[in-house]
C-alpha cells in the first residue's frame, strides 16, 4: 500500500500548475536626427487565454521559458516613421493568475481570448529623447493556474469526492480505496434537466498541515480561491489516514477542514459552505449521522472536546447538511437540488447588493438643491 501511494505521489509530479518565465520587450529603433525621423516602438509580450492548454504543453515545447519581443525599425529616408517591433503571445490556459516575481498581480484569464500584457516594448528614439530608443520592460513572470469552478469539493483523502463527482457528473476521475486517488484537479458538468450546468472541481485531498503546505499543500489550496461555494465532504464513519496517525470522527474532520481553510485564507471562511455527508451505505451510518447532526449543533460547547490546534476562531454552520451514498446514488437526487438552489441564492443576493451599489452611486450623482424656507435667508441669492 506505501509502495502504491509512493507512486501515485511521483505521477503527481507530470502535473504542472505554476510555470515561471522570463519576459522582456522589444528595444525601440533609432530616430534619424538630421530628418526628424522617429524610430519604432519595440514589440509587447502579452499571454494570451485558450481553451484546451495546459501549463505542462507550455512547459515542455518552451524548455528555455524566455520570451523577448522583436526590436522596433530604425528610421530611415525611406521610412522616416520606423515599423513597430513584432509582439510576442504567450498562449496559456484559461483559470490562469499572471503574477510578478514578487507576488503583484498583473492580470486574470478567466476566458478565452483575454490578454494580459506583461512586458511592454521600448519607445523609439524621438526628439524628445536625442533620438536614442528606449529598452523594453524585463521581468520574471509566474503563470499560476487556478481553477474556476461553481463548487469545490473540500476533504480528506479516501472521503469518496471523487466517486461523488462521477456519481453526479460525466467526469471520470480515477477512484480506488487508498488515500491520494485524486492527483490533479478534475472538474465534472452536473446537467439538469432544463440543460443548466453546474461545474464541480474535485480537488486533491488534503491532510493535517496542509496550510504549511505538507502533502498537496498549496497545489491543493489555492485551487479553493476560484470557487463560489465550497463542498465539504466527510466519511460519515471517520477516517485515519495512516496506521501512525489519530483516527478522527465525521465532527473532527469538519473542524479539521475548517481550520486548514482558515489558516491557509481566512477569507474563504466567508464563501457559502454544503456539508455532504458520504457512505451512508455503511453500517451504523444513521446512527452516526444523527450524532455527527447533533454534534454540529453544538459545536461552541463542544469545543473543549477537541484538541486545542484543531479548533477555528469561527465554526462553520452550514445552511444544508445532505446525507448522500455515492456508491448506491442515494441521496443523489436531492444534493443536486441543493448545490442549484444555493447557487441561485448566491446569485441572486449578489444582483441585489449590485442594484443597491448601482442606486447610492446615482444619488451621489444627482445634485442636492436646498429648497428655501419662508421666513429665512436664502443660502444663495435669487435669479
Amino acid at each position: 500500500m506505501v509502495w502504491i501511494s509512493r507512486a501515485l505521489w511521483r505521477k503527481y509530479g507530470n502535473f504542472v500548475d505554476n510555470l515561471r518565465l522570463y519576459v522582456r520587450g522589444g528595444s525601440g529603433g533609432m530616430g534619424l536626427p538630421r530628418m526628424g525621423g522617429q524610430g519604432g516602438n519595440g514589440g509587447d509580450v502579452w499571454v494570451v487565454a485558450k481553451k484546451d492548454l495546459t501549463l505542462k504543453r507550455i512547459k515542455d515545447r518552451f524548455q528555455h521559458k524566455r520570451f523577448i519581443a522583436g526590436v522596433g525599425f530604425n528610421s530611415s529616408i525611406r521610412a522616416l516613421k520606423g515599423a513597430k517591433g513584432g509582439d510576442v503571445e504567450i498562449v496559456a490556459p484559461t483559470g490562469i493568475c499572471v503574477t510578478t516575481d514578487d507576488g503583484r498581480l498583473l492580470g486574470e484569464l478567466n476566458h478565452e481570448g483575454e490578454r494580459v500584457l506583461v512586458a511592454r516594448g521600448g519607445l523609439g528614439g524621438s526628439l524628445h529623447s536625442g533620438f536614442l530608443p528606449s529598452k523594453g520592460q524585463t521581468q520574471h513572470i509566474r503563470l499560476d493556474l487556478r481553477l474556476i469552478a461553481d463548487l469545490g469539493l473540500v476533504g480528506f483523502p479516501n472521503a469518496g469526492k471523487s466517486s461523488l463527482l462521477t456519481a453526479l457528473s460525466h467526469a471520470t476521475p480515477q477512484i480506488a480505496s487508498y488515500p491520494f486517488t485524486t492527483l490533479r484537479p478534475e472538474i465534472g458538468k452536473v446537467m439538469y434537466e432544463d440543460h443548466k450546468q453546474v461545474s464541480v472541481a474535485d480537488l486533491p485531498g488534503l491532510i493535517e498541515g496542509a496550510h504549511m503546505n505538507r502533502g498537496m499543500g498549496h497545489k491543493f489550496l489555492k485551487h479553493v480561491e476560484r470557487t463560489k461555494q465550497l463542498m465539504f465532504v466527510v466519511d460519515v464513519c471517520g477516517f485515519q489516514l495512516a496506521s501512525k496517525t489519530p483516527f478522527r470522527s465525521a465532527f473532527e474532520a469538519v473542524q479539521l477542514l475548517t481550520k486548514e481553510l482558515e489558516l491557509y485564507k481566512e477569507e474563504l471562511m466567508s464563501k457559502p459552505a454544503i456539508l455532504v455527508v458520504n457512505k451512508m451505505d455503511l453500517p451504523d451510518a444513521e446512527e452516526k449521522l444523527r450524532e455527527l447532526e447533533t454534534q454540529l449543533e453544538n459545536q461552541e460547547e463542544l469545543s473543549h472536546l477537541l484538541p486545542e490546534d484543531m479548533i477555528p476562531k469561527s465554526f462553520l454552520h452550514f445552511k444544508h447538511t445532505v446525507p448522500v451514498s455515492a456508491l448506491t446514488g442515494l441521496g443523489l437526487p436531492h444534493l443536486k437540488t441543493v448545490i442549484r438552489e444555493s447557487l441561485e441564492e448566491q446569485e441572486a443576493i449578489k444582483l441585489e447588493q449590485q442594484r443597491i451599489e448601482r442606486l447610492e452611486e446615482l444619488r451621489k450623482e444627482i445634485p442636492v438643491v436646498s429648497k428655501p424656507v419662508w421666513g429665512q435667508p436664502c443660502s444663495e441669492p435669487l435669479n
